[in-house]
């Protein structure tokens, strides 16, 4: 920017050395060690035979691990689990990088307003491509898994647009889902004609990598741990593949979302109030803990017709009846599964606190992690033992 020239902003991102230092190195790296090759070779070779006896993920990370139904599970039983989390996982990350790919389109055109910010919208354009190849390696996967096991769809779903509800699994209805998508296309408006909310959205898409790399960083493990890495099973490679990737996203976040938004003017009241109902959004999304995904932060009661759907497929073998005793040992009663869920969420929220603290923008209660601080144990059982006595009347076999 040439300062003796008029311009808009005082400012410019190329003044901020150290920023722009980051920001290249970040990009610089994330290009050197792109795998989307590897990821896309990895998709066009998956054969479910090839593995369909392996664990695909750390024993930890299966379908409902620590609850009664893995209690009584056999080995067979165990293996499939485990790979069902694997699809079910990856299936609600498909779910975020629609909508990551989306708004990282508008983040940058509101970016790209000021001068110097080319290198940020660059940054954003050659992620939205490797998010392009994680949700392909993803579909290929859960859906060839889910078509020769199931012959249906249980978590895996047909593409869809970005407005659609983030999280797959959570307490909502017709018209909630409506005003959602009403305010997630009213955002994009706001995000592609606005420096500040656009800089901003990567502070969100930074909560939502830092959950995720929290739990990714641990399914990436059981291909880095292997004993015969060309041999290892192909979704536990492409696992290991997307966490890579997704350091170098989170980095991006960090440094767009805390560093790159100092340059800007400070934020309006409307700007800051925009910027904070985004945060609190997704602290209100993430309020919930999983144990059927641990790690994933569905409302569970929502995901009781699913279950129940899986374990009376021909795979699992149950009656009704059975699958939902079974179902109501794991949900209304305290369990190995619910505690080490439970830790997973509050470690999240512990990290979520330590990522927005110097974020002078937000807000005391979203600093201090929102609704996510209600979530215990005893609210969890309280709330599963209601939803679970009217799944039960609605089905008829109590």
């Amino acid at each position: 920017m040439r300062k003796k020239l008029y311009q808009r902003e005082h400012n410019t991102l190329a003044e901020d050395k150290l920023t722009v230092k980051k920001l290249e190195f970040n990009h610089r790296k994330n290009k050197e060690q792109d795998h989307t090759e590897l990821l896309d070779s990895s998709a066009k070779n998956f054969n479910y035979q090839d593995c369909k006896g392996e664990y695909w993920n750390p024993e930890k990370f299966s379908l409902l691990y620590g609850t009664p139904l893995w209690d009584q599970a056999s080995a067979s039983e165990r293996v499939l689990l485990n790979q069902i989390y694997w699809v079910a996982y990856y299936a609600q990350i498909i779910s975020a990088e629609i909508a990551t790919i989306f708004f990282n389109q508008t983040a940058a055109a509101g970016l790209f307003g000021l001068e110097d910010f080319r290198l940020v919208c660059e940054t954003l354009d050659f992620e939205s491509m490797q998010e392009r190849a994680h949700i392909d390696a993803f579909k290929v996967i859960g859906e060839q898994f889910e078509e020769e096991v199931f012959g249906e769809r249980i978590f895996t779903y047909p593409m869809r647009p970005y407005f659609y509800e983030t999280m797959i699994f959570q307490k909502t209805n017709m018209i909630k889902k409506f005003w959602k998508s009403i305010q997630l296309r009213s955002y994009s408006l706001l995000s592609s004609g606005n420096a500040f909310i656009g800089c901003q959205y990567l502070t969100v898409r930074g909560l939502r990598t830092l959950n995720g790399k929290i739990v990714q960083h641990q399914l990436s493990k059981y291909y880095t741990d292997h004993e015969d890495k060309e041999n290892a099973p192909i979704p536990s490679k492409v696992s290991y593949y997307h966490f890579m990737d997704e350091s170098y996203h989170f980095n991006s976040s960090n440094i767009i979302g805390s560093d790159i938004i100092k340059n800007l003017k400070k934020p309006t009241a409307f700007e800051s109030f925009i910027a904070n109902l985004g945060i609190k959004g997704t602290l209100k999304d993430h309020s919930n803990f999983n144990i059927s995904v641990n790690g994933i932060f569905w409302y569970e009661p929502a995901i009781f017709e699913t279950l129940l759907k899986l374990l009376t497929t021909k795979v699992f073998g149950m009656s009704e009846k059975d699958a939902i005793h079974i179902l109501k040992e794991c949900f209304t009663k305290e369990n190995q599964g619910i505690v080490e869920a439970f830790e997973t969420h509050q470690t999240a929220l512990e990290s979520y606190r330590n990522y927005l603290s110097n974020i002078e923008y937000v807000s005391k209660s979203n600093k201090n992690g929102g609704s996510m601080n209600k979530t215990s144990i005893e609210n969890y059982l309280t709330e599963n033992r209601r939803q679970f006595f009217e799944f039960e009347r609605k089905k008829n076999v109590a």
